[in-house]
């Protein structure tokens, strides 16, 4: 798999769970800052089978303007796969998305840039 940078993603998550037939299944969700000071949600499903690391537009759930709507999004995302994979019986363990989080991310490329 061709790999790109990563600098403008500023939280992941990573699950693992099963898909409907039993194989093995990586879900990634993430917050990314994008030009133009758009903040961006995106979810991918077995990232690794991909050839590229670059982001689909299919995997964007959510861009906007406003770190707390990002941060929203991000965790009901988060939240769904949880529950799915809860629902399995799968463990699940995935800290929530925070502000806390993301904000040094963010005054470092604001202050070093």
């Amino acid at each position: 798999m061709r790999r790109i940078s990563r600098e403008s993603r500023y939280a992941e998550r990573t699950l693992q769970g099963v898909d409907d037939v039993g194989q093995e299944e990586r879900i990634v969700i993430w917050i990314e800052r994008r030009p133009g000071a758009v903040w961006a949600v995106g979810r991918v499903v077995n990232p690794q089978l991909r050839d590229s690391d670059e982001p689909r537009p299919e995997d964007v759930v959510f861009e906007g303007f406003e770190l707390e709507d990002a941060l929203d999004r991000a965790n009901e995302a988060l939240e769904d796969d949880v529950s799915v994979l809860e629902g399995d019986g799968l463990p699940a363990d995935a800290k929530p998305f925070t502000r806390k989080e993301v904000l040094p991310l963010l005054e470092r490329w604001f202050f070093n840039r």
